[in-house]
């Protein structure tokens, strides 16, 4: 099974931090607002990173890591965002 850790870039310049097993049906979950609570009020968004883990556990641990960095900190990570795309 494969799991992966991802990054949403939303309309108002912030990020989402999400994990999952099926990552393009998450993403069509958060564009057509079925996705998380935070996510729903911030659409548009766009994925901006992910990572491909072996296991649950793995992707779960790796998004905790990410969700702890700063905003400047995801930006350098998915690399240069820019806030006006939308």
């Amino acid at each position: 099974m494969n799991a992966y850790t991802y990054m949403l870039h939303c309309k108002d310049g912030s990020f989402y931090t999400g994990w999952t097993n099926d990552l393009a049906k998450r993403l069509a979950a958060h564009s057509n607002g079925k996705g998380a609570k935070y996510t729903r009020m911030r659409l548009p968004v766009k994925l901006v990173y992910y990572e491909t883990y072996s296991s649950k556990s793995a992707a779960m641990s790796r998004e905790y890591e990410i969700k702890q960095l700063t905003h400047k900190e995801k930006i350098s990570l998915c690399g240069n965002v820019d806030d006006k795309f939308f």
